[in-house]
């Protein structure tokens, strides 16, 4: 095996990658009350958005330890990379350094990057799939690292929520403020920093309306994207992810398209409903 790729569980793995040896999955852990929860193939999202509905306070997640990472660098792969969560939103990047670090200690020699991804989700996906295309075109490991962080910088990560309550129970929105925007269904239409966090961009009376000044915003912002592959995640609502894709390919070519469920983490940010469009 020439190379591995190790994804925190907030990336969502296509099929194609979880039967493949080459991907492995770093699993977070979810807290809603006393439960824990593992972010793996376990992981019902059903029962998951049920517990986090029924809890009043913010559902907690812990990043991968770095011994996680080190038994999955541990492995006789040549080229060795991990993908993950924004740094600005989870500790798992500095968890996968440390885990690197633990490696090399032992075995200086082997050749080991992590990318800190600056999205969630479906980005992460995303780079994961880069870094197999350059590892089947044959680059040398630093071309590799190189044009993956060119890739990572060159991408934009969109959504819109259905439902406000983790950003009120994580205190980014004042009850008042959640109350009074479901009470006039207003939806806010989010996005990342070039830093990787997340900001505001627009927000619209209603989840149509919302999805729409994405779309619109995907459209303005991604003038050249006929070589670039449009991925979406939805948490549990598959018709309207396939709404999304229909209405950003009438306007825009692109090279290829994915649509993914939300895995633990994601569903976790998302919530009941939410649509993430990374490209």
């Amino acid at each position: 095996m020439k190379f591995k790729v190790i994804v925190d569980s907030c990336g969502e793995l296509t099929p194609e990658m979880k039967q493949d040896e080459r991907f492995a999955s770093a699993a977070l852990t979810l807290e809603v009350g006393a439960d824990t929860i593992v972010d793996d193939e376990t992981f019902d999202q059903a029962d998951f958005l049920r517990k986090v509905a029924a809890y009043p306070e913010c559902p907690k997640s812990a990043c991968p330890s770095p011994e996680v990472y080190q038994k999955g660098f541990e492995t006789d792969a040549e080229h060795l990379y991990a993908v993950t969560l924004s740094s600005e939103l989870s500790g798992s990047y500095n968890s996968a350094e440390l885990g690197k670090n633990l490696v090399l200690e032992e075995h200086p020699d082997k050749k080991i990057h992590v990318f800190n991804s600056k999205s969630a989700s479906v980005g992460e996906t995303l780079i994961a799939m880069k870094i197999q295309e350059c590892e089947e075109a044959g680059m040398e490991f630093e071309q590799v690292v190189e044009t993956v962080d060119a890739y990572i910088e060159s991408q934009h990560t969109y959504f819109v929520l259905e439902n406000l309550e983790t950003l009120r129970k994580n205190g980014r929105l004042s009850r008042v403020k959640a109350l009074v925007a479901s009470a006039l269904k207003i939806k806010p239409v989010m996005g990342s920093t070039p830093e990787g966090s997340i900001c505001q961009l627009d927000q619209a009376r209603g989840i149509n309306k919302a999805l729409v000044k994405m779309v619109d915003y995907v459209k303005e912002r991604e003038p050249h994207s006929s070589d670039k592959v449009l991925a979406i995640c939805h948490c549990n609502c598959p018709e309207r992810a396939q709404m999304v894709k229909e209405a950003l390919l009438e306007h825009m070519q692109v090279k290829d398209v994915i649509i993914l469920d939300t895995a633990g983490v994601s569903s976790m940010y998302a919530n009941d409903g939410g649509i993430i469009v990374v490209i």
